[in-house]
């Protein structure tokens, strides 16, 4: 609840400046505070909460599921987690990311556009609008850019799971650190970090892929400004980088990096202190 706001100036920001999307085609925000302050300003506070419902539901069921089958995949693999490797972990971290980012994509695809589009798209309700996407695009559109988002999903899960574990396990390895919450403070932050980095490309495709209406009617029908614009991922990237250079993938990196270290500093210190508890 706490960091959503940064998650819709990173979505508002890494959707601006595309020259085939009429509806966003300027740059109206020049930074993550500069758009917090436009977005509250001209739509009222409320407004930075575009798209809390689904994101409330999308964290509860990819979160869960991603976790449970990370260390399901885990003890498959390994039996006992002191033979654990860096590569084992990697390859369920991405396994696990793919899996449950494929199941939630369509609360995704609804946080997404009610962030980018706002009150126009929000104001119908959760419900709703799932039901309006539907309508009008199909299944297809739930899963639109279902792609980037199990890519992106498999970056974040194959980076931050692995990292926390390995930076964990070579600080108390090396006796920098016992098993305390420093360690997994120090841990989760350069988790954090890296998935920010490793993820940011990937996560603008996914945005603009999602924003993006696919209409089940003729081409015919629908005005210009509507035109499919972007054919695939790979199709949003190569634009992307030819008509707003390289950097264009890094757009929302700082609302990205500033939402992300803190949410892998209090799941993993949460997750850490839960296990510790009796059952």
């Amino acid at each position: 609840m706490g960091t959503f706001p940064l998650d819709l100036t990173k979505t508002r920001l890494q959707v601006q400046g595309q020259q085939f999307e009429a509806n966003f085609k300027s740059v109206k925000y020049r930074g993550m505070l500069h758009a917090m302050r436009v977005i509250a300003t001209e739509e009222g506070f409320g407004a930075l909460y575009f798209g809390i419902r689904p994101a409330l539901l999308r964290q509860a069921s990819y979160g869960t599921l991603k976790i449970g089958c990370y260390h399901m995949f885990k003890r498959l693999t390994v039996e006992n987690p002191e033979d654990e490797t860096l590569l084992v972990n990697v390859i369920c971290g991405v396994s696990a990311g793919i899996l449950s980012s494929a199941v939630c994509t369509p609360t995704d695809v609804l946080k997404v556009r009610m962030q980018a589009q706002g009150a126009g798209f929000s104001s119908s309700g959760m419900f709703h609008s799932f039901a309006i996407i539907f309508q009008e695009e199909g299944p297809r559109g739930l899963w639109r850019g279902v792609v980037p988002t199990a890519q992106r999903a498999a970056i974040v899960a194959g980076v931050e799971l692995p990292v926390y574990d390995f930076t964990k396990k070579q600080l108390i390895q090396r006796k920098i650190l016992s098993d305390n919450i420093y360690t997994h403070l120090a841990a989760s932050f350069m988790a954090g970090l890296t998935g920010a980095i490793a993820s940011n490309p990937v996560d603008v495709i996914r945005t603009r892929l999602m924003n993006q209406k696919n209409f089940r009617r003729s081409i015919d029908e629908i005005p210009e400004v509507m035109h499919f614009k972007y054919k695939n991922s790979f199709d949003c990237l190569v634009k992307t980088i030819q008509y707003e250079g390289p950097m264009a993938l890094y757009k929302g990196f700082i609302p990205t990096f500033v939402r992300l270290t803190p949410w892998n500093i209090i799941f993993f210190v949460t997750y850490e202190q839960l296990k510790r508890l009796p059952i």
